[in-house]
């Protein structure tokens, strides 16, 4: 099996340890167990003489009850039978590709997004066809388009929402116009960043109202948990349960003890840690639309949702480079925009730590003057 060199994490692996001004981490400012325990008002000491006398065996094999229960609380009457637990969203992703996906079948993706929304499937030589969102569309899918690109070979149509990395946020409205273009077909959605909405409303998840929706999520974004590397498959469809559990068998026995237990924990208080994070990413994202209101050589379409941005700029230089210069020059790290397939651009993650996110900014601004200064002098 080929695959395609997973440009975002690669590009993340190289540079994230040289950086000095990180602004392109795309999780909410991370919890460490004290903050986690603090917010929650839960004596440490306890907790741990408690969760000590745990055996560390084999866990639940599909995941644990208070794990899968947590889950379900974040979904219209979900049961725990709907519910996989996986290493990750990453897991999760490529597990329903693995077990749903056939040579031949035709996928659509949305693109820019996740990379692996498009090149896993196409490593299993599925026909994959591109949904590109585009700028002047506030990066929200064309139906008519996305009813150009289905055939009855069509086995899978996938979302990110809210999108990873432009922020947009694909409105009920919309989602089930799709649902309705889709009439049977399985939607896969990347809810990754599902519930970071700074106006606060708690978006509706695909398995809600889709009874052949799939929704991919983790305690990574929206629980500042990274850490834990937990992640879930949720569907109300049988069949899609029945075949992700065959094939899961073959990679994962079960998740870590530790980790589902720290994670149903957080679920217990989930509504603590989103307020928490909702407010970091209000005043942060309010600190980033001022500062690009100021720029004359950035801009940006204003995400809606999530923990990203996709920030263009004036100049022609491919994002590689302008993002291996700006961090060598300012020490600033960010993404570019080569890979989510996109040019003149790159991603920003706004949700981090207030101090450096601005010390950041004022870097990038430096950076953009310093540019500008050298092209007039050409």
């Amino acid at each position: 099996m080929n695959i395609k060199t997973f440009k975002v994490e690669e590009w993340m692996n190289e540079h994230e340890k040289t950086a000095i001004f990180n602004i392109a981490d795309t999780c909410v400012n991370t919890l460490s167990l004290d903050e986690l325990f603090s917010l929650t008002n839960t004596n440490k000491y306890e907790f741990f003489e408690k969760i000590s006398e745990k055996k560390l065996g084999y866990g639940y094999i599909q995941g644990s009850p208070d794990y899968k229960k947590g889950i379900c609380k974040l979904y219209k009457d979900l049961k725990p039978e709907n519910v996989i637990s996986t290493n990750g969203a990453a897991g999760a992703n490529y597990l329903a590709f693995y077990s749903l996906v056939n040579p031949g079948d035709r996928v659509i993706s949305i693109i820019p997004t996740y990379q692996q929304l498009y090149s896993i499937p196409e490593s299993f030589n599925a026909d994959v066809q591109y949904l590109r969102l585009k700028p002047e569309n506030n990066f929200l899918p064309d139906l008519d388009e996305l009813k150009r690109l289905i055939t009855k070979n069509t086995k899978l149509i996938c979302l990110n929402n809210p999108n990873n990395p432009t922020g947009a946020l694909i409105p009920d409205d919309i989602l089930k116009e799709i649902i309705k273009i889709a009439d049977g077909i399985h939607i896969l959605c990347d809810e990754v960043y599902r519930g970071l909405n700074p106006d606060c409303e708690y978006q509706t998840s695909i398995t809600d109202i889709y009874n052949k929706g799939i929704s991919i999520c983790s305690m990574s974004k929206i629980f500042s948990l990274a850490g834990l590397r937990l992640g879930w498959i949720a569907s109300k469809d049988k069949d899609v349960i029945k075949k992700c559990l065959k094939h899961r068998e073959y990679n994962i026995i079960s998740c870590g003890v530790l980790d589902e237990i720290f994670a149903a924990y957080a679920l217990e208080h989930a509504e603590q840690i989103i307020n928490r994070n909702i407010q970091i990413i209000k005043e942060n994202l309010n600190i980033l639309d001022n500062w690009v209101k100021e720029q004359k050589q950035y801009s940006y379409i204003k995400p809606k949702s999530g923990t990203t941005a996709l920030i263009f700029y004036d100049f022609s230089m491919p994002s590689d480079e302008f993002c291996e210069k700006l961090q060598k020059e300012k020490g600033v790290f960010v993404t570019p925009g080569f890979c989510f397939e996109m040019e003149n651009c790159f991603r920003i993650g706004y949700a981090g730590e207030k101090t450096e996110f601005i010390n950041g900014l004022k870097k990038l601004e430096e950076f953009a003057n310093e540019l500008k200064m050298q092209e007039s002098l050409l």
